[in-house]
């Protein structure tokens, strides 16, 4: 997997792919990763990449013609190149996104800076946009870590322990059981924090149980939206199974 960042700030890029598993994976080539500063493409004598917008308003947006050569660019040298532009007005990113994405071999992330990207770029060269949630930054960089994290997640053996992908929150409708780990009974001052002792003794049965029912009450707790998905299918399927 190739990942291009069309970006204005290298720097906030690069380092976080020289730390734990996504500079291993880098060592690996199982990823790769470049970044493209727009600014090379600029013409003008200072190299600005900003411009008012039309009709007024306040800030400034990117301008249309550097992001156009270097998509043009990036198009032409790699026909199978995936862009996507992250923004606050686009769909959420969701898990299904990330494991669906991490079959392609290219992906371009055009991280927006100022007041955002003049659109007709987007209507040229968009295959996808996403948000990272109901909110706005001052760049597209941190979603676009964000999403090629995920990502590259999902790409066969840049984790360790492949397993730990099966029981993830958002692998179905709810979010993942709580874990623990040792020791079983914490002692701070005069607090005593307990783990389920159910988790000790080996019932394979008793634990997946326990699991769903602790995932379930954590995903109707944290998010309700889920919850209620959740259980729309599970009435679903009981209607199915009495048809049958």
């Amino acid at each position: 997997m190739k990942f291009s960042f069309v970006t204005l700030f290298e720097g906030l890029i690069k380092p976080y792919f020289e730390e734990s598993i996504l500079k291993k994976a880098l060592e690996k080539e199982l990823i790769s990763i470049e970044c493209i500063n727009p600014r090379t493409f600029s013409k003008d004598k200072h190299k600005r990449v900003d411009e008012y917008k039309f009709g007024g308003g306040a800030g400034l947006l990117m301008q249309l013609e550097p992001l156009f050569e270097v998509l043009s660019k990036l198009r032409e040298e790699s026909p199978k190149a995936h862009i996507i532009f992250p923004s606050p007005v686009a769909k959420p990113f969701r898990q299904i996104d990330a494991k669906r994405l991490a079959k392609k071999e290219h992906i371009v992330f055009v991280c927006g800076r100022y007041e955002g990207i003049d659109e007709r770029v987007i209507e040229e060269f968009a295959d996808e946009l996403f948000s990272v949630g109901d909110f706005v930054l001052m760049g597209g960089e941190l979603p676009a870590l964000v999403f090629s994290e995920a990502i590259s997640r999902n790409i066969k053996a840049v984790l360790g322990n492949e397993m730990s992908l099966d029981e993830e929150s958002f692998e179905s409708h709810m979010l993942e059981a709580p874990s623990f780990a040792k020791p079983l009974v914490f002692h701070k001052n005069d607090k005593k924090l307990h783990a389920n002792s159910v988790f000790l003794k080996g019932n394979h049965a008793r634990i997946a149980n326990l699991k769903f029912n602790l995932a379930l009450c954590k995903t109707k707790f944290f998010r309700p939206d889920l919850y209620r998905r959740c259980k729309i299918e599970e009435n679903h399927e009981k209607q199915i199974h009495r048809t049958i």
